[in-house]
């Protein structure tokens, strides 16, 4: 009969961190910002756009710094994206604001400085949160929001080769 496997508990023998180690490039990161909303068009054509940008050092990626302009419509087309096509729980993205669209409002409704500014931090939240996703990383959605200048709505879903 053999005897009964104890777990090793052992600690690991590590290396002491030096400067150089401490404060190196991160071995490997993903930094995305949104930033920098512009509204443009009038009455109902208006709407707000964000500057989204990211730096990686990731190679799945192949552009290694980009910055795009998106707006809302383009953050849930990559929600919906993602929900069909990939097996990852996707998270949720600020609220749509019906309220705030009403007309006859006393204040500029969705184009308010405050709520511009929270929908900003929500939108930063939800794609830090995708893009995080080693799964989501792989999807060819993520990619062309992040990366390419317009998203083409008639791309053929599927993952990115490396």
């Amino acid at each position: 009969m053999s005897e009964p496997s104890v777990a090793d508990t052992r600690r690991l023998n590590s290396k002491p961190q030096d400067l150089t180690d401490a404060y190196g490039p991160p071995s490997n990161f993903l930094e995305i910002d949104v930033y920098d909303p512009q509204t443009v068009g009038v009455g109902r054509n208006r709407y707000t756009t964000y500057e989204v940008r990211m730096r990686t050092n990731l190679p799945i990626f192949k552009l290694k710094d980009s910055c795009v302009r998106r707006r809302y419509r383009d953050f849930e087309w990559l929600k919906n994206e993602l929900e069909r096509d990939s097996k990852i729980v996707v998270p949720s993205l600020p609220g749509k604001a019906l309220k705030r669209q009403l007309p006859f409002r006393g204040d500029d409704g969705l184009f308010e400085d405050s709520f511009i500014e929270e929908r900003r931090l929500g939108l930063e939240q939800f794609i830090n949160r995708i893009a995080g996703h080693p799964l989501a990383q792989n999807e060819r959605c993520l990619h062309m929001f992040l990366q390419e200048e317009s998203i083409d709505r008639n791309y053929i879903p599927g993952k990115v080769r490396h």
